[in-house]
């Protein structure tokens, strides 16, 4: 009885030791030593901690060198690309290694111009359902032949349905065929057939389908970068989604065109401003639009886009880069002039796999903050600038505090614009 006693009490301690170990200093530092980590050439990166009486090395200094930092962070200097390791060592003994990945420099372009946004749907898509007035009563055609609302049409009767006047034709068909509509549909990223049977409105004797259908969408934003050589570009930080649906619009083709903002509905608690904009009058096209993802629209651009004095690429950071503190935002609150102010970085999440909302952002320029109210609507895509490197975009503002809101890392966007950020395409070659 007394050896189970004391045997339970041993088991007890020696699990309070290993939980205890986990608080220790040096084993958080080990810990935090990440399995692998990518680094810019020519740029100097931390990744983890060094814990005390240990000493870390480079297996090749050719491609890397390493060492510590202030606060005993392991520092890494790009030297070229290529691939190595890091061991992390104890009285001659290793203990942890890390690879080191070391990648061609990546710079970009900052943004913060105004851009209007135009985007052509693929097919067209049902945002609700029209009551048909018929000799037996109110019905949807649409809605009876299982045709929902966010489906997206791509063709009837076998021919490619593209813009909204499309369909008219194959309506006005049916008065003198009446053969069933053969209806194919995208819902949830998968095609389905449906057979629809126009009604007779008996007010004008016109034949109806009883869908509200839409081919496009069209609003303002803000360009966040654009890389120089490629001119691939990203913009407004999150999804164009349908108003109506509130489902991502699926993009067949679109432009982004100069914008002007005219003024500011100021933001206060509870109440999100807005940037009040007009497209230019020459409807000037500066680039098309290829992709409508989670993480913004993303394209090519035409031309060389002006910004009033930050046409210098500048470098780029990682998500575990970013840090609590100060930092800056372009954008624009008067005509087209691009303008910097202070913002606070109040919270950042060191994402290792794509996502959004990365990082908590505060206005704290007194400027902004009497011409805005804080975020508003429209500043989405306003690149965000710390330490002389671009860390990501304004996407969202907090209903219930203008001045704070969500931002994305720029790593996801460079990612969904096409950019190789990690360096993939040439280990692949």
């Amino acid at each position: 009885m007394y050896l189970d006693i004391a045997r339970r009490f041993l088991g007890v301690v020696l699990l309070g030791c290993i939980v205890g170990a986990g608080f220790l200093p040096p084993v958080r530092e080990y810990v935090s030593m990440p399995a692998s980590v990518t680094a810019f050439a020519g740029q100097v990166r931390q990744a983890g901690d060094v814990p005390a009486g240990t000493s870390i090395t480079s297996s090749d200094e050719a491609v890397f060198t390493v060492g510590r930092a202030k606060g005993d962070k392991i520092s890494i200097d790009g030297i070229r690309e290529g691939d190595s390791v890091a061991t992390l060592e104890a009285a001659g003994f290793p203990l942890k290694k890390m690879n080191v990945k070391v990648i061609s420099d990546i710079r970009v372009v900052p943004g913060g111009q105004s851009i209007g946004v135009k985007l052509n749907t693929l097919g067209v898509l049902v945002v609700g359902h029209h009551l048909v007035e018929t000799a037996n009563g109110k019905k949807s055609p649409g809605e009876l032949a299982g045709i929902q609302v966010g489906d997206i049409i791509t063709k009837i009767n076998g021919s490619s349905i593209e813009k909204m006047a499309d369909v008219t034709p194959f309506v006005k068909s049916y008065s003198d065929s009446k053969t069933p509509l053969e209806v194919t549909l995208i819902r949830n990223k998968k095609t389905h057939h449906k057979s629809l049977v126009p009604l007779q409105d008996k007010q004008d004797q016109s034949y109806r389908i009883g869908l509200y259908i839409r081919d496009s969408a069209a609003g303002v934003g803000t360009l966040t970068f654009y890389e120089p050589n490629s001119y691939k570009y990203g913009a407004l930080g999150h999804v164009i989604s349908d108003m109506d649906t509130k489902k991502p619009i699926i993009v067949n083709n679109g432009e982004i065109l100069r914008s002007t903002v005219t003024s500011i509905e100021k933001g206060s608690n509870g109440h999100p401003g807005e940037k009040l904009a007009r497209f230019s009058s020459d409807q000037h096209s500066l680039g098309n639009i290829t992709r409508n993802s989670p993480f913004g629209i993303f394209g090519r651009l035409n031309e060389k886009m002006d910004n009033g004095g930050w046409e210098k690429p500048l470098p780029v950071a990682f998500s575990d880069q970013v840090k609590e503190g100060p930092a800056k935002i372009l954008t624009v609150v008067n005509g087209d002039k691009v303008q910097e102010f202070d913002v606070k970085i109040i919270s950042s999440v060191p994402q290792k796999f794509p996502a959004t909302k990365g990082m908590v952002i505060k206005i704290t320029d007194p400027k902004l903050l009497k011409l805005t109210g804080g975020i508003v609507q429209g500043m989405s895509g306003s690149p965000i600038i710390q330490d002389g490197k671009l860390i990501g975009a304004v996407t969202h503002v907090f209903v219930n505090d203008s001045t704070s809101g969500y931002g994305v890392h720029i790593e996801w966007m460079l990612d969904e614009a096409g950019i190789d950020i990690y360096g993939q395409k040439k280990q692949a070659s």
